[in-house]
């Protein structure tokens, strides 16, 4: 009989150690990821159209001005169509009841064409747009991966969202750039891998106040980029701090691991950042293509300590003792049963009637036919 008693008495302390350890466990899992749920809520086609001589397509990157309630597309032309731009969207969103709401329609208002320091809009194949975001003083700032075959470096510029035309480069350091000297070690983004994701980050409505900017690389660097590739590939995410006073500032460089590429995917790349309200969180998108089609995951994403990888040369010889950002899979879009196109844009819409978070994602249908310009509606709370 004491046999037993001991054995159900060991057990309880077994189970009550076990609980411990889990418990504390949980909280810190719930408190580095804030709480966060998402609900799809409708699916929208942008028709094929021409406005103002202008095909729209491309449509890679989306931002929203709430005080007009308007959102910007960019189109990832190179200038071959007709010059680099971006449109002035208005989406209207119809609401049943609380429990409801769908797209209603989209009207496009506006085209604006990015033009340089000088005026002039891009000649053909010297910008490669990809994301846009709206900055707290007003402006618009745009990616562009740069055509490093034609040796055109990539950039990040401030635009004025009214005339388009720019109004300061953002710098960046050398290891995203091509080398000058032609015997150097290859360096610099990948063709067609370059910032693609773009997001600002303001804690102050204030032009005059500072905000933070983040942007990041589709995939690895060149010197990055391993012969045989890791199951997850490496990705450089730059912080920036723009402020009235002084030019940009680069504040810290971290590590973003892709999701390991699936089977059958011949693509696989971040293609979209968005700032959330709290300090060092993001949502991340991720989209991969092959011979089942497109693929989309968003990801939380923290910086919990993450290393500084500025000093980095390389990732060749493997990331081992260097930490990255943690992130944790929100929602895999292929769940949705509806048939996905090449999911590039992502940004917050307005609110509903109920108070909660609208989430836009869209697609990028490379002015193929037999694409589409899908626009994707989701309630974020």
């Amino acid at each position: 009989m004491r046999t037993l008693f001991n054995l159900i008495l060991a057990l309880i302390v077994i189970i009550g150690l076990c609980a411990c350890d889990t418990i504390p466990q949980i909280q810190a899992e719930e408190r580095l990821f804030p709480q966060v749920s998402l609900e799809f809520l409708d699916k929208y086609e942008i028709p094929s159209q021409i406005f103002r001589e202008t095909p729209i397509g491309g449509l890679s990157a989306i931002t929203y001005d709430r005080q007009a309630d308007r959102f910007y597309a960019l189109s990832d032309d190179r200038s071959q169509q007709a010059p680099a731009r971006f449109y002035t969207l208005k989406i209207d969103i119809a609401s049943n009841n609380e429990q409801s709401s769908k797209i209603q329609g989209v009207k496009v208002e506006n085209v604006t064409f990015l033009q340089d320091e000088t005026g002039q809009t891009y000649l053909s194949q010297t910008i490669d747009p990809e994301g846009i975001s709206l900055s707290p003083r007003g402006t618009v700032f745009v990616s562009s991966e740069g055509v490093p075959k034609d040796e055109i470096n990539p950039f990040i510029g401030e635009f004025n969202p009214n005339t388009g035309q720019l109004q300061q480069q953002i710098p960046l350091p050398q290891r995203y750039l091509i080398p000058t000297d032609p015997e150097s070690e290859p360096r610099g983004v990948e063709e067609n891998l370059g910032f693609e994701p773009l997001t600002v980050s303001a804690t102050s409505t204030l032009k005059d106040d500072p905000f933070r900017l983040f942007t990041a690389t589709e995939a690895s660097l060149k010197q990055d980029t391993a012969s045989t590739p890791p199951l997850n590939i490496p990705v450089r995410l730059l912080h920036y701090v723009i402020s009235p006073v002084g030019p940009p500032v680069v504040v810290a460089e971290h590590l973003y691991l892709l999701d390991e590429t699936p089977k059958g995917a011949i693509a696989n790349g971040l293609t979209e950042l968005l700032a959330l309200p709290r300090e060092g969180s993001w949502l991340s998108l991720e989209r991969t293509f092959g011979m089942f089609g497109f693929g989309a995951k968003l990801f939380q994403v923290v910086n919990s300590a993450a290393s500084e990888t500025s000093t980095i040369a390389s990732f060749q010889e493997g990331i081992e003792g260097i930490k990255p950002l943690r992130k944790k899979l929100l929602l895999d879009l292929e769940t949705l049963d509806i048939e996905l196109d090449n999911l590039e844009g992502m940004t917050l819409g307005p609110r509903l009637k109920d108070g909660s978070q609208t989430l836009f994602l869209i697609s990028d249908n490379n002015f193929n036919p037999e694409q589409t310009t899908q626009l994707l509606l989701f309630k974020l709370n």
